[in-house]
């Protein structure tokens, strides 16, 4: 059996990561010629320090009682996660081809009962962190000392039920639960510093203020990802935890990058192989 794996990889490993799960994402998104590609392309550093810095995880053996859970609050990245345990071999590369097919593992949005390594099905948004929070509850009762992490969106900062999970959180001491929010100032309704977030570089003042340990971060940094998500899990202090990873949508494509960017980038048929190139010139050693 497979010993667990908490890999930490130099950063320039995780670099090389990173690129794949970007390469892996457009790969994905050229089977049905669309997906939630630029969010796939903004959190790849994050993914990327997730599943080859932090998690304590046993790719061929998803289910082991031991390993460190990571929630997809949000299920419509779900191209983005695929990509990442693809990398992390916890899917095969060649059913890559199969993306948002029929009767395939890897459906358009997240869903727990398809996909092995897929802890929850994601979506309606605002639910992700209160399921967090009942599972790291759990584990504690159970005393396993395994970490939560939860992923979500900035968008879901406008749900009253995050709220909730966040006061929920604090109340039961939850030191063992990290959240991490991808903040690309997108959703569906336009940007989310217009809608009821208020804005980067203020989102961690207010986490702090409901008790948390907050932290704000560039989330195309590797290194400053990487020291954070250190720093959450070091910490012996039993508030929760919290990163938010301010991220540029598209990162790494700069033509993406450039265009009116909105939730749901929309690339054009010729635009995947464009794309993909680019990235090939830009590949880390």
């Amino acid at each position: 059996m497979a010993h667990p794996t908490s890999q930490h990889h130099s950063n320039t490993s995780l670099a090389r990561r990173a690129w794949n799960i970007r390469r892996t994402a457009l790969r994905m998104g050229a089977v049905q010629g669309q997906g939630y590609i630029g969010q796939a392309l903004g959190v790849a550093d994050v993914l990327a320090v997730s599943y080859f810095h932090a998690l304590t995880h046993r790719p061929d053996d998803p289910e082991w009682e031991g390993r460190d859970r990571f929630f997809l609050s949000i299920g419509h990245y779900a191209i983005a996660l695929y990509s990442a345990m693809i990398e992390a071999g916890i899917l095969p590369d060649d059913e890559l081809e199969t993306y948002g097919m029929d009767d395939s593992r890897m459906p358009m949005s997240g869903m727990a009962a398809y996909t092995p390594g897929m802890e929850i099905t994601g979506g309606s948004l605002g639910h992700g962190l209160g399921i967090a929070v009942g599972s790291a509850l759990g584990l504690k009762r159970k005393n396993n000392p395994a970490f939560i992490y939860n992923l979500m969106s900035d968008g879901e900062l406008g749900e009253g039920s995050t709220w909730e999970a966040v006061m929920s959180a604090v109340s039961h001491k939850l030191d063992n639960l990290i959240c991490i929010v991808d903040f690309n100032d997108q959703q569906a309704d336009g940007k989310t510093t217009n809608a009821l977030a208020t804005g980067r570089g203020t989102e961690a003042a207010k986490w702090a203020a409901f008790g948390w340990h907050a932290q704000e971060i560039d989330g195309n940094d590797m290194d400053a990802v990487v020291a954070a998500f250190d720093i959450a899990r070091a910490l012996q202090d039993p508030r929760p935890r919290v990163i938010i990873c301010n991220t540029k949508m598209c990162k790494g494509v700069p033509f993406l990058e450039e265009r009116d960017i909105t939730h749901f980038i929309r690339v054009e048929a010729d635009e995947w192989d464009k794309a993909i190139a680019i990235l090939d010139k830009d590949m880390p050693q």
